[in-house]
């Protein structure tokens, strides 16, 4: 298949701001990636690209054994094929090697897809940002919060499985 997960680079900017603007009513801007990877010891951003395309990426910040969400997006001519999931396990995987207790999130009001996907892992919704985002629309926010458990480890072992034979290699 080709894949690569691999941490983002200042030099996959411009590809990442065309999934930006084709991904998000009001994207970031250049500028908020670059001082995110280059300065914000935080912040952790990472690509899936497939034969030198950038098809997809995701970010988080890890602060005091916590994850939180900031951004994960997909080309639209590759949604619906799992990546999306990929980068969302990835990330998992990364809060538990690093023995974090939860991870949050905000995800649009109208992206019952997300939150589908963010259900099937486990998240929960835990309140409401009224007019969250520059569009007015509302933000949920979502936790898992059982990431220790032996009924969670297990249920991602599951899902991490099923992906495993998708992407080959990759995980």
């Amino acid at each position: 298949m080709g894949l690569i997960l691999r941490p983002m680079e200042i030099d996959d900017i411009p590809e990442i701001m065309e999934i930006e603007r084709a991904s998000f009513p009001s994207p970031w801007s250049p500028s908020f990636y670059r001082k995110e990877i280059l300065e914000n010891e935080k912040a952790f951003y990472f690509v899936i690209e497939e034969e030198g395309k950038i098809i997809g990426f995701a970010g988080f910040w890890f602060v005091r054994g916590e994850i939180h969400i900031t951004t994960v997006a997909v080309r639209p001519e590759y949604r619906g094929r799992k990546y999306g999931e990929l980068l969302l396990c990835a990330i998992v995987d990364f809060a538990l090697n690093k023995g974090a207790d939860l991870i949050s999130l905000e995800v649009r009001a109208s992206n019952i897809r997300a939150q589908r996907l963010y259900e099937k892992y486990g998240f929960v919704k835990t309140g409401l940002r009224p007019r969250y985002y520059e569009s007015g629309e509302d933000a949920y926010i979502m936790r898992l919060e059982d990431l220790r458990s032996p009924s969670f480890r297990e249920k991602f072992e599951k899902l991490k499985s099923e992906l495993k034979e998708r992407f080959e290699g990759i995980m």
